[in-house]
């Protein structure tokens, strides 16, 4: 008799058994997408030297934002995005051998291809602006040279370089 009173029993609890594997192997899940939009790089291109042309002992000579030695970056990159503009490298002389010519810096930067209109920065503090409808930006850097009464004659130069970051 004992034997039939475990039946049931045993049964019940291999139908409970069933019921709990049953709930517990239940699952769901759900999907998404990863996405990335490469924009385009950034390029920056030194499109014209700052040129101060001749200059005299004793005699300081500007160049102009306007004028035709005022030097030229070219950008190119993603249309519309924003950019910082950072000069890296910008010297307070200008180097011949070791005979130096102070030189100071004014910029300006736009989006034509002219620097009429330009919105001026100071070189040394960098600027944030945005790339063109596009994708392009024209920064134009303008300065003065004072060269002392008793200036060695030679050909002086300085590297300037501009970073753009977005």
């Amino acid at each position: 008799m004992k034997n039939r009173l475990m039946q049931p029993s045993l049964a019940l609890v291999a139908l409970v058994a069933g019921f709990a594997s049953a709930v517990t192997a239940q699952s769901n899940s759900g999907s998404i997408t990863a996405t990335a939009v490469v924009q385009q790089p950034i390029n920056v291109v030194g499109a014209g030297d700052l040129d101060f042309g001749s200059v005299f002992p004793g005699v300081p000579v500007t160049v102009a934002l306007a004028d035709a030695g005022a030097g030229r970056f070219d950008v190119t990159g993603q249309a519309s995005a924003p950019v910082n503009l950072t000069f890296t490298a910008l010297p307070t002389d200008l180097n011949n051998a070791g005979n130096l010519l102070p030189v100071s810096f004014t910029s300006g930067y736009n989006t034509l291809n002219a620097p009429g209109g330009a919105t001026p920065f100071a070189p040394g503090s960098g600027a944030s602006t945005s790339l063109s409808g596009t994708g392009a930006l024209f920064v134009f850097l303008g300065g003065t040279v004072t060269p002392a009464v008793n200036q060695v004659a030679g050909t002086y130069n300085g590297t300037v370089t501009l970073q753009v970051t977005y």
